[in-house]
């Protein structure tokens, strides 16, 4: 059985990873800056009778927290097998509305984020000759998506990060992932802008996104999708089968793509 780390865990994506890795019978460490909500996860994922979890308080912009946490994993348990670079937060509004508060926090959390994931899990990895590291970015990072561009080009950045980690690493042992997932029905989309200047996306966006995106997948089927596709070594996870459609549709064709996006900007300015 794995030993697996998992950010941002005490909602949403992470909480639907962690519950699969344990059902299955791994042993999780699910983190985040709300340690209390990790703790309940945790608490409620011991009580199914498989695998076993613990918690502990993350912020993945602190470097050295994150190093620490990798690296007392992999002490306490001899090797860290799967390492989860989940953490994440919403960021919405015209590129007018925004400030740089706003793409200073997306880089911190979204993109320094895993860096900071992939710097201190690479290397233990390197060492053991083995494991396996996937970064949730979105469709996001494969896709025009405007109304948020600071969320957009963070995560394309995941994506290129991942992609490169995977040729550097193919050769040694480590596997690298990323997963792309279309609008999920998470905690992310009721909290938009925490605690930054408020634009008219700010809050609950899940009216907004329903005018571009009626289809709201479920963060569970997302966990199983995100399984099978770490089970086959995919590089990109794309999920529900209408992002992949999409992703598709940009290869194909990116200015016919930029014209989609531009009329999901018309629906919500209407």
């Amino acid at each position: 059985m794995s030993v697996a780390i998992v950010t941002g865990g005490a909602s949403g994506i992470g909480r639907a990873i962690a519950t699969s890795l344990v059902a299955r019978g791994d042993t999780v460490v699910v983190t985040d800056v709300n340690a209390d909500g990790a703790a309940q996860v945790a608490d409620r994922l011991n009580g199914l009778g498989k695998g076993k979890a613990s918690a502990t308080a993350l912020d993945v912009t602190d470097a050295d927290a994150v190093s620490a946490v990798y690296q007392s994993v992999k002490d306490d348990h001899g090797r860290l097998d799967l390492v989860f670079n989940n953490a994440g937060i919403a960021i919405g509004g015209l590129a007018e509305e925004l400030t740089l508060d706003h793409w200073n926090r997306a880089i911190d959390i979204n993109l320094k984020g895993v860096v900071h994931g992939v710097h201190a899990a690479y290397p233990i990895m390197l060492e053991q000759g083995r494991g396996h590291i996937v970064n949730t970015a979105s469709l996001a990072g494969l896709v025009p998506m405007p109304i948020g561009i600071p969320y957009t080009a963070t995560k394309h950045a995941v994506v290129g990060l991942s992609l490169g980690l995977r040729a550097e690493a193919a050769g040694r042992g480590v596997k690298v992932s990323v997963v792309c997932p279309s609008f999920v029905d998470t905690p992310l989309l009721h909290n938009v802008n925490p605690d930054l200047p408020e634009t008219p996306m700010s809050g609950d966006a899940t009216g907004d996104i329903a005018k571009a995106s009626p289809r709201l997948y479920t963060a569970e089927k997302l966990a199983r999708d995100i399984m099978r596709g770490v089970a086959r070594n995919q590089a990109l996870i794309v999920a529900p089968a209408h992002g992949r459609l999409a992703w598709r549709g940009v290869r194909l064709s990116p200015g016919a793509a930029v014209r989609v996006a531009q009329l999901a900007v018309n629906r919500i300015r209407s």
